[in-house]
C-alpha cells in the first residue's frame, strides 16, 4: 500500500511511512428551522464535503522495517512542500493503492511535531477535503444559445403580455423579467398604449415585452 500526493504540474510526494490508520469522515448537512409551537425541524440539505485524515512521519534515516522506499525525501523539504500545497488554490491527487481512494483533494490542515531522541524526524497530521469542480456559465450558456447548455428551468421571455386585473408594471416586470425594477423598460416599450401615467394600465391591454 502506497500513499502519495501529486499536483497538476506532476510533482509527486510519496509518504515514506504508511499511516497506521486512515479516517474518512462523511457528514450530511441540515438546516434547522424553528416552527412556532412545534419546536425545531432539521431539513436535509445534502452531503457535505468528505474529509480524509491520517498521521505519519518523515524519517531522517532509512529503516527497511517501516520505510516504503529509498532514497527518502528530506523531512523538512517534504513539510515545506505540504505548506506550499496548502496555500495553493489547485487541487491535489491523493492516491492510496489497494483502496478506492484516488480522488482530487485540497489540503485543508496539517500539523507537525518533533520528538526527543529522534533527531531529524518530523511527525505530522494531515487533513484533506475532497474537491469538486465548478463552472461559472455565461448567460448564453444558461439560456441555451448555440454552443451552450440548455436550461429547462429558465423560461423564454414572452413576446407580449396581456394585462390582468390588479396588475402593475412592477409586478409584470418581476414575474416576466426577473426584477421589478425593470418596469420602466416595459413602460417605454408601450408608452403609446399605456399613456403618460405608467400607473394606469388597463386589463386586456396587450403589452410588448422587452427582449
Amino acid at each position: 500500500m502506497d500513499f502519495s500526493l501529486e499536483d497538476p504540474s506532476g510533482l509527486k510526494l510519496q509518504f515514506p511511512v504508511n499511516p497506521s490508520e486512515v479516517n474518512i469522515r462523511r457528514d450530511k448537512s441540515f438546516e434547522t428551522i424553528t416552527i412556532i409551537r412545534g419546536g425545531e425541524l432539521d431539513v436535509p440539505q445534502g452531503v457535505k464535503v468528505k474529509e480524509i485524515a491520517f498521521s505519519s512521519f518523515f524519517p531522517a534515516n532509512y529503516d527497511a522495517s517501516y520505510c516504503q522506499y529509498e532514497p527518502l525525501p528530506d523531512p523538512q523539504t517534504a513539510m515545506n512542500q505540504l505548506n506550499t500545497w496548502m496555500e495553493s488554490q489547485d487541487p491535489l491527487r491523493l492516491r492510496i493503492t489497494g483502496t478506492q481512494v484516488n480522488v482530487l483533494v485540497m489540503l485543508s490542515a496539517h500539523n507537525s511535531s518533533f520528538r526527543g531522541g529522534e533527531p531529524g524526524d518530523v511527525y505530522f497530521d494531515v487533513t484533506f477535503r475532497t474537491w469538486n469542480d465548478y463552472k461559472v456559465r455565461t448567460l448564453d450558456e444558461r439560456l441555451g444559445s448555440p454552443g451552450g447548455e440548455s436550461r429547462p428551468d429558465i423560461k423564454p421571455l414572452p413576446a407580449t403580455y396581456k394585462v390582468k386585473p390588479g396588475d402593475s408594471l412592477w409586478a409584470i416586470a418581476k414575474m416576466n423579467l426577473g426584477s421589478g425594477s425593470r418596469w420602466r423598460e416595459i413602460y417605454e416599450a408601450n408608452r403609446g398604449i399605456i399613456g403618460d401615467n405608467p400607473d394606469l394600465i388597463q386589463p386586456d391591454q396587450e403589452l410588448v415585452m422587452p427582449g
